[in-house]
């Protein structure tokens, strides 16, 4: 990977959100190229955090990109939309290729990484966690301005019946003391750790009710990349947390 997140590890974005808005996320274009645009999450939710699994897995491994910016008032225009084969963001270049669809891009990103199982039945099983995650991920979105603005205490108590199929996962793990499947950390246990957190935004001191989820948490975010990443004034600053703030 050529380049660095300008203002971040090795030179980050020049001056934050370029042209952007207060709690819009941001186009990430990786070096691997992202192309993820911003759009403000107090209006389309469902967007945001999209790119900061790629971010995390990133920043762990050890790589540097680049980000560029596409604001809201530049998506509505309409050109940029249209140039994208779906009509959405992220859009994601590695030297020639060219991906669309998030969760194509993780996979891409878990194969170049080995990040994708020791072999097919775990790769199996890295891609069932994938999409039980997004599940999860779109019912969080669905009801976001509701958990928002009309209290949170319902969707809390549904949090086990929602997390129980993880949990499950870990706990046949190694007893939980490892990794969502097997024992080297995969893309899912990025995506999971990005739903873990977002929750922890939004129903904080939740993971008390979780033990095994708490010291799984603990444990990825003690990895040095990682945790330098998620103490780092981009991802700390960046949506989901900028929504909740407004």
């Amino acid at each position: 990977m050529k380049g660095g997140e300008k203002g971040g590890r090795k030179g980050g974005r020049k001056g934050g959100r370029k042209g952007g808005r207060k709690g819009c996320e941001e186009i990430l274009i990786s070096t691997f190229t992202f192309f993820t645009a911003t759009i403000c999450c107090s209006q389309l939710p469902q967007f945001c955090r999209r790119c900061e699994v790629m971010r995390m897995l990133l920043a762990d491994q050890g790589q540097s990109w680049k980000e560029e910016v596409v604001t809201l008032d530049v998506w509505e225009q309409g050109t940029f939309k249209a140039s994208c084969l779906f009509g959405q963001i992220p859009k994601f270049q590695d030297g020639e290729l060219t991906l669309y669809q998030s969760n194509a891009i993780l996979r891409h990103l878990g194969r170049s990484f080995g990040l994708y199982g020791k072999d097919q039945q775990e790769a199996a099983l890295v891609d069932m966690v994938n999409d039980g995650l997004e599940d999860l991920f779109r019912r969080i979105a669905r009801q976001y301005r509701h958990i928002l603005k009309e209290g949170k205490d319902q969707y809390q108590k549904g949090l086990p019946g929602h997390l129980k199929p993880f949990e499950t996962l870990l706990a046949q793990n190694r007893g939980g003391q490892s990794f969502i499947v097997g024992d080297q950390i995969s893309f899912a246990d990025y995506r999971l750790l990005d739903v873990l957190l977002n929750l922890e935004l939004l129903f904080p001191g939740y993971l008390n009710d979780f033990p095994l989820f708490s010291a799984y948490v603990a444990r990825l975010k003690s990895r040095p990349k990682l945790k330098a990443f998620l103490e780092s004034p981009e991802h700390v600053n960046r949506p989901l947390a900028a929504c909740i703030k407004m």
